[in-house]
């Protein structure tokens, strides 16, 4: 790739390295100046641009991000679309990463131009949380380093990023007791192992409550093994000091086995791990009575994930194992505790933003003279059904219709898809109040929503995927609008804290014109196609596209 100042005439072809700003319009980082741009820069003083011209083994920065995100990812691991240069996977699921850490290194070590940044080896994540992010540093990256890529990742004996979702467990608990223990104390630390259990997606099954002493612990483990619960937790009154302390005690008497005692993780130390049979047994260390992360959470959340753990696997936790030494590190929160929005978030990782998409259905269609053009059939399916398909092939979730002028015609037109219908009664006032009915109905923890025509039937799920793929507020990206040539389309995905403006818009305009207003907020993301040009409000319109109107 060739990177440098190039004076205008050798420039057409080029990649902008900067974004440039001619008759009115932006020229993006990253955009291909052509010929048109290249006079229009002439008229306006610019005699040279700084600009990349990728050579032919070149392989273009969304390309070779995506290439290597599929190339890594495994199970679990959901690839976005690329943007800039960046290509992100998202956990599917709750559950614990899994990751290569060889196998990252390796990629990180071909080629500066190549990065791959993931979150650490079995951190608990979350469903949409992100996992990992490769991001090509130039506009493109050569075709032999993306392909090495590639390699690795195939060579490795296990994928490089992927999860283990958390599968439901039904565990059983013994709490042991002394003459002076409080029963207010065991009732604790059972609600406290309930709750840890809760969050895994798992169940506490069965509590036995016995004496401290190794043969009623066997007794108990033995129940509860009848009783087919998995894993089984001790928790002794007193802590395990030895192998030959009361907790292993009673689990080799009731014919199990201890794997390892301690662990180099702190709080968490005291730490015994066992099985009896094919079933884990942990005993479990003090400081689990308190619901702060400790080294029992690292691998109670492995066993719910349904991943074995080893001697080895205990004795390798010590790096980043000193726990007590990290006042803020995040704590997992319960349900009611997120339903609340109480708490700090569970990782504070970033995850997959929750876009909302908002398909616009309620106009009459004057200019379609006496029919209804959302009801009309291109390639035998009703042009605001086609709208509809392409969003729920997307990303978005919810997909909000908003109906007005003949409403049972255009729910009838959607039937069998995952939709929800809001009635505007305000319709004939125009446009602007559609907006307010949708954006009204967007939940609270959506960070955005795409505001869709329901007469432009050429957008695809990938175009929606590309906005979606841009959307950043916290780096500035908050309003994201597909482009061409420079030229802006639709739909637009608009960023939470627009809606206030967007609900104040009156009248037939929409909120286009809000853009201009925060400029240095708005993403133009470049599609390939016309589709985002194409809306149809006439019927010579309707013919052009090979549609025909029902009456």
């Amino acid at each position: 790739m060739k990177f440098g100042r190039m004076a205008l005439d050798q420039a057409e072809g080029a990649l902008l390295a900067h974004s440039q700003r001619i008759d009115g319009r932006r020229l993006a980082k990253g955009h291909r100046l052509s010929a048109a741009d290249i006079s229009a820069l002439k008229a306006t003083g610019v005699d040279s641009v700084m600009a990349a011209r990728l050579a032919p083994d070149d392989v273009a920065e969304d390309q070779a991000a995506a290439r290597i995100a599929r190339a890594v990812a495994g199970a679990g691991a959901k690839v976005n679309a690329a943007f800039t240069g960046r290509c992100n996977l998202y956990a599917d699921a709750d559950g614990v990463a899994l990751i290569d850490t060889a196998a990252v290194n390796r990629i990180n070590f071909l080629d500066e131009a190549i990065t791959i940044a993931t979150v650490p080896a079995f951190e608990r994540v979350r469903a949409g949380q992100m996992l990992a992010t490769v991001k090509i540093i130039p506009f493109a990256a050569p075709e032999a380093t993306v392909a090495a890529s590639e390699a690795i990742a195939k060579q490795a004996t296990g994928p490089t990023v992927a999860l283990a979702a958390f599968t439901a467990r039904a565990a059983g608990l013994v709490l042991t007791r002394r003459s002076d223990t409080k029963e207010k104390v065991l009732a604790k630390t059972e609600a406290t192992v309930a709750e840890r259990l809760e969050r895994l997606g798992s169940v506490l099954q069965a509590t036995r409550k016995v004496d401290h002493h190794e043969t009623a612990i066997a007794a108990a483990v033995n129940d509860l093994d009848a009783q087919g619960c998995d894993p089984i937790l001790i928790f002794g009154d007193s802590a395990i000091t030895d192998r030959g302390d009361v907790v292993p005690a009673g689990l080799i008497a009731a014919g199990g086995a201890v794997d390892h005692m301690g662990m180099p993780v702190d709080p968490g130390n005291l730490l015994m791990l066992g099985h009896l049979g094919t079933k884990p047994v942990l005993g479990v260390p003090g400081c689990a009575r308190s619901p702060k992360l400790n080294g029992f959470d690292w691998v109670l959340e492995r066993l719910a994930a349904g991943l074995d753990i080893s001697r080895r696997d205990i004795q390798g936790m010590g790096a980043g194992g000193l726990l007590k030494e990290i006042p803020t590190r995040p704590q997992p929160r319960t349900d009611k505790a997120r339903e609340a929005g109480t708490g700090d978030e569970d990782t504070g990782l970033p995850r997959v933003p929750r876009v909302a998409a908002i398909l616009l259905a309620a106009g009459q269609s004057r200019r379609m003279g006496p029919v209804n053009k959302l009801l009309a059939e291109i390639d035998g399916t009703a042009m605001v059904a086609r709208v509809a398909d392409s969003l729920t092939a997307s990303q978005a979730r919810p997909i909000i219709v908003v109906t007005g002028h003949q409403p049972a015609a255009v729910q009838a037109a959607l039937a069998g898809r995952d939709l929800t219908f809001i009635h505007n009664p305000d319709y004939e006032t125009g446009l602007a109040s559609s907006l307010r009915a949708g954006i009204d109905a967007v939940p609270a923890d959506c960070d955005g929503a795409i505001i869709t025509l329901g007469d432009m039937p050429r957008v695809q799920a990938a175009h929606l995927d590309r906005l979606i793929a841009a959307f950043n507020p916290v780096e500035g990206r908050a309003v994201c609008v597909p482009t061409k040539d420079g030229k802006r389309g639709n739909p637009v995905l608009w960023g939470q804290q627009f809606f206030a403006e967007i609900r104040d818009v009156t009248g037939d305009t929409g909120a286009r014109h809000l853009i201009g207003t925060f400029d240095e907020l708005v993403c133009d993301v470049a599609i390939d196609d016309d589709a985002i040009f194409v809306d149809v409000d006439t019927p010579s319109a309707l013919s052009r596209i090979g549609g025909e109107a029902k009456p």
